[in-house]
């Protein structure tokens, strides 16, 4: 037992084991993270030289221009959210998809897909499509449980989808890469991982004989597709200014807020403007929680680097393969089950460093892994005991949690080959940006 007593084990065990305590007794990940980082720098200086540099990282880590696009988006979201969007995406949807077997199920993911792209979070999808889908879908015969499992597995894909605010923060992680690159790196990944949902619900839907949506008459489409161009169009306006050179990434969620408050406001007339310090309220608390979380991962990136562990977990993976496939595979299980105890945005925060100089090492471009990474911890908001995505699920279709385990299944098994797609396949990541030349 000598070696747990060397300062090269002792820190990271005693950060480890104080984030793990912290964590188990209900304290607030964010608080666990800067707990933790005070508590494993006290062993390598003294507490007040470890308290100083930590609030001066906190700081210093916040201090990027790039941070500026993160409440920009979250405001666009949460008007998008209050704005009556969800309800037009799934009217389209169905014009799109309505007449595969289960199509239902088929709309939940589309609609999804499209519904999270624009809000740029998976907790708003689930709750507004599934929402509304739960009630038209049992009332067509689907199974509860099947539904809740389509809306919560669904959801995710939407996050790589732009604009994103995590691939945002692992831009700022892995040291400025392009904003504007990730994103339409994030396409196809986003598209495929939605796809491998839809694909399970066209099996069991066939199996269980699930009804077809009645054809919408022309004259309807043309209403619904009308409705739901200016909610689209936000995507087209943000992605298209940035390839455009018009304006850049942070810029571009200043002009997302202008859009959606036209959109929300005085379009749709959805959102009044008494209900807007209301959702500016929601928004700042949300960034307030984003931000601090990004200002203690920074901190604990700095206690961790110091105490070597980096280093350590690089030595320990390059000395059992220096195979590039099988460390890939290796990091993959390790950030799915990392993803299942810990949120998304401190787990790229803490484990970009880490990882990205081991595959980059390897030869893997920086923008691949980052698709890699974020396309494997979407599945942990799937997942107990932190799946944001999962309780929001259950609680909009009323089912419950033990009744979802089964039905959930197949679509993480299909989650999961889509991810292995997206870690083997350079090409579906690197497709866009080098057809439109961004790297």
């Amino acid at each position: 037992m000598e070696w747990l007593m060397d300062w090269e084990w002792f820190v990271p065990i005693v950060m480890l084991l104080s984030f793990i305590v912290l964590v188990f007794i209900g304290v607030p990940i964010s608080f666990a993270i800067g707990i933790a980082t005070v508590v494993a720098g006290t062993f390598m200086l003294s507490f007040d030289v470890t308290l100083t540099i930590s609030a001066q990282k906190i700081a210093t880590g916040l201090d990027s221009f790039s941070l500026l696009a993160i409440p920009f988006f979250i405001l666009a979201g949460s008007l998008m959210n209050s704005g009556g969007i969800a309800h037009r995406l799934i009217a389209f949807s169905q014009l799109l998809v309505g007449r595969i077997p289960g199509s239902m199920g088929h709309v939940n993911v589309m609609a999804n897909m499209m519904f999270g792209s624009i809000s740029g979070s998976a907790v708003a999808a689930a709750a507004a499509v599934g929402g509304t889908m739960s009630p038209m879908q049992k009332k067509a015969g689907y199974d509860p449980a099947f539904s809740a499992a389509v809306n919560i597995t669904s959801c995710i894909s939407g996050l790589l989808i732009p604009p994103s605010n995590v691939l945002i923060v692992y831009a700022l992680t892995a040291g400025g890469i392009s904003v504007a690159s990730l994103f339409m790196a994030g396409y196809l990944p986003g598209i495929l991982m939605g796809l491998s949902v839809m694909l399970v619900v066209y099996i069991i839907a066939k199996r269980r004989n699930y009804p077809v949506e009645v054809r919408i008459p022309f004259s309807v489409a043309l209403k619904i597709t009308w409705n739901a161009i200016p909610s689209l169009l936000m995507v087209i306006i943000v992605m298209g200014g940035i390839l455009g050179g018009i304006f850049t990434a942070t810029e571009a969620s200043a002009i997302a807020v202008v859009y959606t408050f036209l959109l929300s406001v005085v379009i749709y007339r959805e959102v009044k403007i008494s209900d807007l310090p209301k959702i500016i309220l929601e928004s700042i608390v949300t960034t307030s929680i984003v931000l601090f979380l990004i200002g203690v991962s920074v901190g604990m990136s700095w206690a961790m680097t110091n105490a070597d562990i980096p280093y350590m977990i690089n030595n320990a993976l390059t000395s059992f393969s220096d195979n590039l496939i099988v460390i890939l595979l290796i990091i993959n299980i390790i950030l799915l089950v990392i993803g299942v105890f810990m949120d998304m945005t401190p787990a790229v925060l803490i484990f970009t460093p880490i990882f990205l100089p081991i595959v980059v090492g390897l030869g893997m471009d920086p923008i691949h892994f980052g698709i890699m990474m974020v396309a494997n911890l979407c599945i942990g908001l799937c997942t107990p005991p932190v799946g944001s995505a999962l309780f929001v699920g259950c609680s909009v279709s009323g089912v419950k949690l033990q009744n979802l385990i089964k039905p959930m299944l197949p679509f993480f098994l299909a989650l999961v080959i889509s991810l292995m797609f997206i870690t083997y396949i350079p090409s579906i990541s690197l497709f866009l940006p080098r057809l439109f030349g961004m790297m």
